[in-house]
């Protein structure tokens, strides 16, 4: 093992099953301190069992790893930073966060109550945002962090009863397209995988029902998840996806596009007329961020 996380103090949320329990038991056999939190509850959100996280760190300290377990809930500024604080005390400071908590409360939209929508965004959205906020100080103070952000297939390119899951996923890669500008003066990464994996937050879905369970295991993604968080990786603000041995950059690209006379009135019957080739995705272009397209577009004769 090469890539090592020797002194490094790790916190992985919702990392009492699937995904998250993997990345735990990674991190830790790498020689991590991790902080395992998972409230316990069920995929919905709803109760609680201090048992998912005790049975990932007494699995970490067999294997003769160190891992501290920590029950609260992503979803309010005041619990979520105290998981940050758990890592403090334990350990005293946060290398490395993987923002991996979860829910999923799937339902078509016209059925889906507000309620639903609002907590699966409060989630893993907010979730995020409060877990970075509360690590985030530390790291700048120290000059170094690897922050994972966890974003799906479903909020990238959609998928049916899962518009709350979706935009909450969605709205994970505009957390990180922000924070990348802002963190890299720290030597603090930000990166978001789009893993696929036959856990339990998948199973209502049935979507690996036809594919062998051999092959899309949480170990088939971890392996990117623990490269993305380590020194050795120095890049950031890349999506991943990651499953059953595939690996891919995702990126949101922009075509060419049209440039009508800007001192011209634009009418929607002109539009009309160049509707076909301003849907081509002809010369497809990445932006780093806000300013590079702006400047780029502006530029476009």
């Amino acid at each position: 093992m090469t890539i090592r996380f020797d002194n490094k103090v790790a916190i992985v949320t919702g990392a009492g099953h699937g995904l998250g329990r993997s990345y735990a038991i990674s991190l830790a056999a790498r020689g991590a301190k991790v902080i395992v939190n998972d409230i316990g509850g069920a995929i919905d959100g709803s109760g609680s069992s201090q048992t998912p996280a005790e049975e990932v760190v007494a699995e970490i300290i067999k294997a003769g790893g160190e891992a501290i377990p920590n029950y609260d809930s992503v979803a309010s500024r005041e619990s979520a930073s105290n998981i940050v604080k758990t890592a403090l005390d334990s350990f005293g400071t946060v290398d490395i966060l993987i923002n991996n908590a979860g829910i999923v409360r799937d339902k078509s939209f016209h059925k889906m109550e507000l309620d639903d929508y609002e907590f699966v965004l409060q989630v893993h959205l907010m979730g995020s945002v409060y877990t970075t906020h509360a690590a985030y100080p530390v790291m700048r103070e120290k000059d170094y962090g690897r922050i994972l952000m966890v974003t799906s297939s479903a909020g990238i390119y959609g998928n049916f009863g899962q518009s709350n899951y979706g935009a909450a996923k969605m709205g994970i890669v505009g957390l990180m397209n922000s924070l990348k500008v802002e963190t890299g003066r720290n030597n603090i990464n930000v990166n978001t995988l789009a893993p696929l994996a036959a856990t339990r937050i998948a199973e209502p879905s049935g979507i690996f029902d036809q594919y062998d369970a051999n092959l899309v295991t949480p170990e088939a993604v971890t392996a990117m998840a623990t490269y993305l968080v380590s020194e050795e990786c120095v890049e950031s603000g890349n999506i991943i996806a990651a499953t059953a041995g595939y690996y891919s950059k995702v990126h949101v690209v922009e075509g060419a596009g049209v440039r009508m006379n800007p001192h011209t009135k634009a009418t929607p019957e002109l539009i009309e007329t160049q509707w076909k080739t301003i849907l081509e995705l002809k010369e497809p272009k990445p932006y780093y961020d806000a300013v590079e397209h702006l400047n780029n577009v502006m530029a476009k004769e």
